[in-house]
């Protein structure tokens, strides 16, 4: 049929748009079908293992903080008989016990030694943690019924060997020091159970100017005709191990 035929013919000229567009959807389908799964694909899941060591982390320094901030606050109150009088008299933390003020600081290094370990080194750290936790809690415990700080304030407020403080309270600080050393205690056992599953320092905390693809691995790389003639015009053995590409 020629060209004058075929425009004369309407029925040739809309059978053939047909084809056309017949041909033509599939090809736009798919590419709709392409592009929408670009668009709606989910990103990639996050790490379960970075998510267990964000909380035990957090809850390394929450335990910490709390275990150092009521160091200094007041355990213990009672009275001093001296000289026909009372005198108010007072016991912290810190005059109970020192230690959960030195394993509250454990704490805190231990949460470097997190992040800078892996494998068996981490599970250590994650030991000597839960041990730190487990004594500033027992500490704690003994510290809401002891009395000997408190005794050692009135013979001091006296001036007089062997008095002791009558009338004597304990506060619930030493009950808050408890629940911090157990959030210690917590996140040691989380690091101990779970440790040798979470990621180390990545890359970016190598040393500055280290560069993926250089060292031994680089030097391994395949010397081409060029790196070659290069070494010879260097004065180097080009079949050397030294010779750089």
């Amino acid at each position: 049929m020629s060209a004058d035929e075929t425009a004369a013919d309407p029925t040739a000229n809309g059978a053939a748009r047909a084809a056309g567009s017949v041909a033509t959807e599939p090809v736009a389908e798919a590419a709709e079908a392409t592009e929408a799964a670009e668009v709606g694909a989910p990103g990639p899941a996050k790490n379960p293992g970075r998510r267990e060591m964000s909380a035990a982390l957090v809850l390394l320094l929450v335990g910490a903080a709390v275990v150092l901030s009521l160091a200094g606050r007041v355990w213990a109150r009672g009275k001093a008989p001296a000289h026909g009088s009372l005198f108010a008299i007072e016991a912290t933390g810190s005059a109970v016990s020192k230690a959960p003020t030195a394993l509250g600081l454990v704490a805190l290094a231990g949460f470097v030694a997190v992040l800078a370990t892996r494998g068996v080194w981490r599970v250590l750290v994650g030991l000597v943690l839960a041990a730190a936790g487990a004594g500033v809690a027992a500490i704690a415990v003994a510290g809401a019924s002891d009395t000997s700080a408190v005794n050692a304030a009135a013979a001091s407020k006296a001036a007089v060997e062997g008095v002791k403080a009558i009338d004597v309270t304990h506060t619930a600080w030493p009950w808050a020091t408890f629940l911090g050393g157990l959030l210690i205690l917590l996140a040691g056992v989380a690091v101990m159970v779970r440790g040798r599953r979470w990621p180390g320092m990545s890359s970016r905390y190598e040393a500055p100017g280290a560069t993926p693809g250089t060292g031994r691995a680089a030097a391994k790389r395949p010397r081409t005709s060029a790196d070659l003639w290069n070494a010879l015009d260097r004065g180097e053995d080009p079949t050397g191990e030294d010779a750089r590409p």
